[in-house]
């Protein structure tokens, strides 16, 4: 569907885009002509994705950055905007998410997911925003939110709140910045297996197997499907796509999205002792 060149000339930062969907992301964008700049918080993650892409690496640039600091990420856009001149396109991939009775929820707990996921990408989108403002150019933004952004979904508060914040940054700037030529979009994925977070999520065999015969396609996403979406909307095939969120989800929230199908799996208690025992050690 696409030619090698469909990203030629752009220079896009994918937030988290050292595993997961973000890598996915990062590497269909080299494939396909652009050069790529991720970030991380830890420089270990970011030399490992860079070493697994082997040829296609010539293109990307890592920054060691917590998108949570709002001064480090202005430094990181600004270094990012000096070296590449074709710096048009942002993904907003960072995130965090764990399981939680929301009576049970820490005051730190909710706010170290709302301020990776709704604080990071509001610095990130004003700082890169600015820049292109400035500089009187174009750009594109793509955040990542999920199926249950509307609906919300039960013993994720934190992200659904968070999320649901992205999804209205995103319609919100959609219609303010395109005075300025800048788009704004999000991609709500369903279920897509990564290391981090399904390890977070998906606390055994069973439990994905049930997951997965309650879906609609009877199966999981596949993450290229997902980066091929990216590239789609982050190309100039959709100049006239903004302030939209495409799912992509095999039709999953229109059965019920989100985790809600725990509150069936077992009884409270024992549901909330696994909750613990997934917790990573302090």
């Amino acid at each position: 569907m696409y030619q090698d060149n469909t990203l030629s000339g752009k220079h896009i930062l994918v937030t988290g885009g050292g595993s997961g969907i973000g890598f996915a992301i990062t590497k269909r964008f080299l494939e396909l002509g652009a050069t790529v700049s991720i970030c991380g918080r830890t420089d270990k993650k970011l030399e490992r994705a860079k070493e697994s892409l082997g040829e296609l690496s010539s293109g990307l640039s890592t920054f060691q950055c917590d998108v949570r600091e709002h001064e480090a990420v202005g430094e990181m856009i600004e270094k990012i905007s000096k070296d590449h001149s074709g710096f048009c396109g942002l993904v907003n991939n960072a995130a965090g998410n764990f399981y939680c009775a929301s009576e049970d929820l820490s005051p730190n707990g909710f706010r170290t997911v709302v301020d990776i996921v709704l604080h990071g990408t509001f610095n990130c989108t004003q700082h890169f925003g600015k820049r292109l403002i400035d500089e009187k150019k174009p750009g594109n933004i793509l955040n990542i939110v999920t199926t249950y952004t509307e609906t919300g979904s039960a013993f994720v508060l934190p992200s659904a709140c968070s999320k649901a914040g992205v999804y209205a940054l995103t319609t919100s700037l959609a219609l303010e910045w395109a005075t300025y030529g800048i788009r704004v979009n999000c991609v709500a994925p369903g279920p897509f297996p990564t290391e981090g977070a399904w390890g977070r999520l998906i606390p055994d065999e069973n439990v994905e197997e049930m997951y997965k015969s309650i879906l609609p396609t009877k199966r999981f996403g596949d993450k290229e499907e997902l980066a091929n979406l990216a590239v789609f909307l982050m190309s100039d095939l959709a100049p006239y796509i903004t302030g939209e969120c495409v799912a992509i989800d095999g039709a999953e929230r229109l059965r019920g999205s989100g985790f809600n199908f725990l509150n069936d799996l077992m009884p409270r208690e024992q549901l909330k002792g696994i909750f613990q025992a997934m917790r990573p050690a302090k």
